[in-house]
């Protein structure tokens, strides 16, 4: 598995840092996620390139140019203020926080599952379930559980 702290902490340290973009290793979770987070208007781009720059035409990724790739992130502020608060990661490699659709119900209902606290206005959470990575929202209208793994707010 990806490992996801990496990514939460190059969002955040990105927004901290006021940076315009931000560029992170290209895998199929981080690809899963950040189109979740651009769905859900935390940041306002994801686009593919190497370790310089985004591509400015489509460069297929291959295992010569494998090292090198990355996705890029546009960050979204409004009024000098960043759009992403914090990114905190929840499930661990050494400790897996798994949920049932009833769990993922009272996590959406503003009520705690298991020891994670529920969910404010305006956050959202990202799983890993048996038919992808899906934010709870998606999960629920699908009726799967599965992996959480981050929270965004």
């Amino acid at each position: 598995m990806p490992r996801i702290h990496d990514l939460c902490a190059r969002v955040q340290n990105g927004f901290r840092a006021r940076l315009q973009s931000i560029a992170v290793p290209e895998t199929k979770m981080n690809l899963a996620i950040s189109n979740i987070l651009y769905r859900e208007g935390f940041v306002s781009a994801v686009a593919r390139g190497n370790h310089v720059s985004p591509d400015a035409t489509y460069t297929p990724t291959t295992s010569a140019n494998i090292a090198t790739r990355r996705l890029w992130l546009t960050l979204k502020y409004k009024d000098n203020k960043p759009a992403l608060n914090s990114l905190s990661v929840i499930s661990k490699p050494s400790k897996k926080v798994t949920f049932t659709v009833n769990e993922m119900k009272d996590l959406a209902a503003g009520r705690r599952a298991k020891f994670i606290k529920p969910l404010r206005p305006g956050e959202i959470a990202i799983m890993n379930t048996n038919r992808g990575v899906l934010d709870l929202e998606e999960a629920l209208k699908q009726n799967v559980g599965g992996e959480i793994i981050c929270r965004a707010s």
